[in-house]
């Protein structure tokens, strides 16, 4: 019987991907172990993006808070701006309160074990797999989207996503190895990246060609099934850039909670559905400029459309929310991409 995941991991030892987080297979065999920190912190911000936008944020992150003590003694908003332009702000957040329980309930090292580390903030059964896997090398079945298509084409399975989730895992837990799981897990995620593409897979130079039933049924391109999203609802809002006499600008913390929370941008309206007036809302009177254009910018669930108002105010302007910041302490790229967006605007 072909041993299907050693299989795997001999094309993996030659063909891995190189990445700042992670331990190739042959320093891995010279002795050298996965830092389950850098595991951890690749892993969230790897949630929902690529590994080419992902890559700087973790160098600039390591390279500012080398450990999980460093970054749980961090200022949160310095982390949230390093975090600003990477998307899904409560990662960022959670990101923070995992690394401080780290530090409080387990003395700076993360847990080797899966249950402690389901127990952290923002360490979902995804994640805790993947640590578990690849940082203490125990046997977790990971399962992200490349998975799932691998899967999906190995053994020809048609049922749409998500409902075939559960199908999906089973699959993939019944080839996951006993010995060398870490390297299996990115070995699957590697030929789904890599090989088992979306589009186009190229089946020829697969390891696992032979075995995959899609590929002898011909049927690889259209798996795995998905099903039909619906579309997603526009809303509207107004956002206010006042500039002081001194340079000066107002902005704001938005709460903790909701989207954006936590980070830094420009007062404004609440967003609401698209079916009737922009609503309005400025932090002060002035006298407001509505700028040529509008930004657009699409969430997970929703496409947002902003107007930009702009002003020019006295030194003595008392805001109603926000606060004004030195020209000189403002950095556009703390700003999260939506912000950034309504800035650029305005400096066009």
């Amino acid at each position: 019987m072909r041993d299907l995941s050693a299989e795997l991991l001999d094309w993996y030892d030659v063909h891995a991907r190189s990445m700042p987080w992670r331990v190739a297979p042959a320093d891995k065999l010279a002795g050298q172990r996965p830092d389950a920190y850098a595991v951890w912190m690749s892993e969230i911000m790897l949630q929902q993006t690529t590994v080419a936008a992902v890559t700087a944020y973790f160098q600039r992150f390591i390279a500012r808070w080398p450990t999980v003590a460093d970054l749980a003694a961090a200022e949160d908003a310095d982390v949230m701006g390093e975090w600003a332009g990477l998307g899904y702000y409560a990662r960022a957040r959670n990101l923070l309160k995992c690394a401080r329980a780290v530090v409080e309930d387990h003395g700076g090292q993360f847990p080797a074990d899966h249950a402690a580390l389901l127990k952290l903030p923002g360490i979902g059964p995804y994640t805790a797999a993947a640590i578990a896997s690849i940082a203490f090398d125990l046997r977790h079945t990971v399962v992200d989207g490349n998975v799932e298509r691998v899967m999906a084409r190995m053994h020809d399975e048609h049922t749409p996503l998500p409902s075939a989730k559960p199908i999906l895992t089973e699959m993939a837990d019944a080839l996951t190895p006993a010995k060398r799981p870490g390297d299996y897990a990115q070995a699957v995620m590697d030929l789904g990246a890599t090989i088992c593409t979306p589009k186009s897979p190229a089946c020829g130079i697969c390891p696992w060609r032979d075995p995959c039933v899609a590929r002898v049924n011909g049927t690889a391109p259209e798996l795995p099934k998905k099903t039909p999203k619906a579309a997603k609802p526009i809303r509207h809002g107004t956002v206010y850039i006042a500039t002081r006499g001194d340079g000066a600008i107002l902005l704001e913390t938005r709460p903790d909670k909701g989207l954006l929370g936590g980070m830094l941008g420009w007062p404004g309206s609440d967003w609401i559905a698209a079916d009737g007036p922009r609503p309005q809302n400025p932090p002060l009177s002035a006298n407001w400029t509505k700028l040529d254009g509008e930004v657009r910018h699409t969430f997970t669930h929703f496409h947002l459309m902003l107007d930009v108002m702009v002003a020019q105010v006295p030194l003595g302007a008392e805001p109603t929310t926000g606060t004004f910041l030195p020209r000189a302490q403002f950095r556009p790229s703390d700003l999260p991409t939506v912000m950034r967006k309504a800035y650029d605007l305005a400096q066009s």
